[in-house]
């Protein structure tokens, strides 16, 4: 069963941070996007900036900046042909993998879920492989809680059908601590086009703590790329 996206994303008030790949309902474009969400200060803090590859998290006010290790990363790079979006530095071990010529699968095995106790907050990843019409995604979480437990989750669509997205985020729904995302990725509608899309990615999230907003169009045509990033801060 596909799910209307919008009505996904405004179920809950804090799902986290999130990722959405599939394809465009004329089937021309692979979708991705990328939001964060934050509850505290220091989270909210933060807005996308694009760099030569993709985009990074940067402090919007840097004068408030507490802690920035789980929070300042590469969300987004792109690699011969293959687009790499996460929700930590695992951007990166993505990247160096696949640079030495191994896998998706194989870097994320060399990681687990973020340090963050109680919250053992998951990493999701994602990867597409426009070249191939493939697409992957990840969730490497704690076993309801228990770090001494980590558990890893590897999903793969091949010929994704038009009109078609896969949704996954870290958290349920709000809560101390914050539950983690339970299942498979959700199916999704996407859009036709990037305006919007994103349009109704942003105006679907919670308004309180939404923080940025990140989507990419690649054509299946000519290979180039449409971006738009929204800011709270901005």
């Amino acid at each position: 069963m596909i799910r209307n996206l919008s009505q996904e994303l405004s179920a809950t008030t804090y799902p986290g941070r999130g990722i959405v790949l599939g394809k465009s309902d004329d089937g021309k474009y692979m979708v991705i996007a990328y939001f964060i969400m934050g509850r505290s200060e220091n989270s909210r803090n933060r807005i996308f900036e694009t760099t030569r590859e993709g985009i990074r998290t940067k402090a919007f006010d840097e004068t408030k900046m507490v802690d920035p290790s789980l929070i300042i990363y590469n969300p987004v790079r792109v690699f011969d042909g293959y687009t790499i979006v996460t929700n930590g530095d695992q951007t990166d071990t993505i990247y160096e993998f696949l640079k030495a010529g191994r896998s998706f699968e194989d870097a994320l095995k060399t990681r687990t879920f973020e340090p963050d106790a109680p919250n053992f907050t998951p990493r999701i990843s994602g990867l597409v492989d426009y070249k191939n019409d493939r697409l992957c995604l990840s969730i490497l979480k704690s076993d309801d809680g228990n770090p001494d437990c980590p558990l890893r989750f590897f999903y793969e669509y091949n010929f994704v059908p038009a009109g078609t997205g896969y949704f996954i985020h870290t958290y349920q729904k709000d809560g101390n601590p914050l539950p983690s995302f339970e299942g498979e990725p959700k199916k999704v509608t996407t859009g036709v086009d990037i305006d919007s899309f994103t349009k109704t990615i942003w105006a679907s999230l919670d308004n309180e703590n939404k923080v940025s907003l990140f989507t990419r169009f690649i054509s299946l045509e000519t290979e180039e790329s449409e971006t738009r990033i929204v800011n709270k801060n901005l």
